[in-house]
């Protein structure tokens, strides 16, 4: 499966196992990013539903490109400018293009489903008491 996704105002044509430099993103060498702007999706010459569709990759690198170089001249006036520039570019090894996986958060949504239940226990044990107190009063 490829998808086509849109990064630093570029658009980058990826597929599991690919490797790319896009401009700078945050992270070191090894964290695991998600490219979350995908334009298009398919396999093979089949288009494919973008919706919940995320592209994983992890940093290989932060590296800087090559250097261009700006020169300015105007013919008989003494004018030259030099100026050298190196894009900051950031290596990208894809791992998958696929649905997001909602694995991580289910566990959570069930604690916190159990964590009310627990509460309400100790509430409905403790009015019994409270009205035993004023029986006895």
């Amino acid at each position: 499966m490829f998808a086509i996704v849109r990064t630093g105002g570029k658009q980058y044509r990826v597929a599991a196992g690919d490797k790319i430099a896009v401009e700078k993103l945050s992270g070191e060498a090894g964290d695991k990013v998600s490219l979350g702007d995908i334009l298009l999706a398919g396999d093979g010459d089949k288009p494919a539903d973008v919706n919940g569709l995320t592209v994983s990759a992890e940093i290989i690198a932060q590296e800087r490109g090559e250097k261009v170089i700006v020169f300015k001249k105007r013919r008989r006036h003494n004018y030259r400018r030099k100026q050298g520039h190196r894009q900051s570019l950031t290596l990208l090894r894809i791992l998958a293009v696929g649905k997001e996986e909602k694995k991580a958060a289910a566990p959570k949504a069930e604690k916190a489903e159990a964590a009310p239940a627990a509460d309400a226990a100790p509430k409905k044990a403790a009015a019994p008491k409270k009205a035993a107190a004023k029986k006895e009063a």
